[in-house]
């Protein structure tokens, strides 16, 4: 594969070899952005499970100290608590109306859909899940995007709660930060990552968890961390 004179630079920097401390992978990753904008920082799991079972199936969501540097735009779906929503910092509030431009004009404007659990019924009845659920925007009880207390999902998301899920080949690709944070905070966010992730690890996996675990920036080199050899 060929690529720019950018990436060879910034590949040239990392030593495939080498794996790399979360410290000393923080302390170079800003230096191999290849574009002109404020990549994003992201960490890629391979990891040792079988998501088609469902003890094996990791998915959740975990609070960044710091976010990852995006913003999220939320819709939030209730009948009783929208001013609670738009008071809280939801872009989008409504009901079956908003279901219902989902459906007619093909409208996703958002990130993340939280909901009260008296709506769900009306999902379901919609098909929304079908619609949705490809797009992992399905409100779901298990990443708190189910709940009453809408003010502090909201209020979760806003501040960098984010959710995560292991695809069908056993990978998990997360968004950490942006090459404009400063060192201590890409630490901090990736040891919050690195341990939820480890944490996770089903009682019916045998050997090693993570199979390999690698820091990148958007359209630039990854380099493999330590992180990966003690899981």
């Amino acid at each position: 594969m060929k690529h720019f004179k950018k990436y060879n630079a910034a590949a040239a920097l990392i030593d495939a070899s080498k794996e790399y401390s979360i410290e000393e992978a923080a302390a170079l990753i800003k230096k191999t952005s290849t574009t002109k904008f404020d990549s994003t920082i992201d960490i890629s799991f391979a990891l040792n499970v079988d998501p088609t079972k469902a003890d094996q199936l990791i998915r959740g969501t975990l609070a960044l100290p710091h976010g990852n540097g995006k913003t999220k735009k939320i819709l939030a779906i209730t009948n009783n608590k929208q001013e609670e929503a738009k008071a809280a910092g939801a872009d989008f509030v409504g009901a079956k109306d908003m279901l219902e431009k989902i459906l007619n004009e093909n409208w996703f404007g958002f990130d993340v859909m939280v909901a009260t659990p008296d709506m769900m019924g009306e999902l379901g009845k919609m098909g929304m899940g079908r619609i949705l659920g490809p797009k992992g925007l399905m409100p779901n009880p298990k990443t708190g995007t189910v709940t009453m207390d809408l003010a502090t999902a909201i209020s979760e998301i806003k501040r960098g709660k984010i959710a995560y899920r292991v695809d069908r080949d056993g990978n998990l690709n997360i968004s950490i930060a942006r090459c404009s944070f400063e060192e201590g905070k890409i630490i901090d966010n990736l040891n919050t990552v690195t341990e939820t992730i480890a944490k996770s690890r089903p009682s019916t996996v045998k050997g090693k968890f993570i199979k390999s675990c690698v820091l990148h920036t958007t359209m630039g080199p990854g380099m493999k961390l330590t992180f990966a050899s003690k899981n």
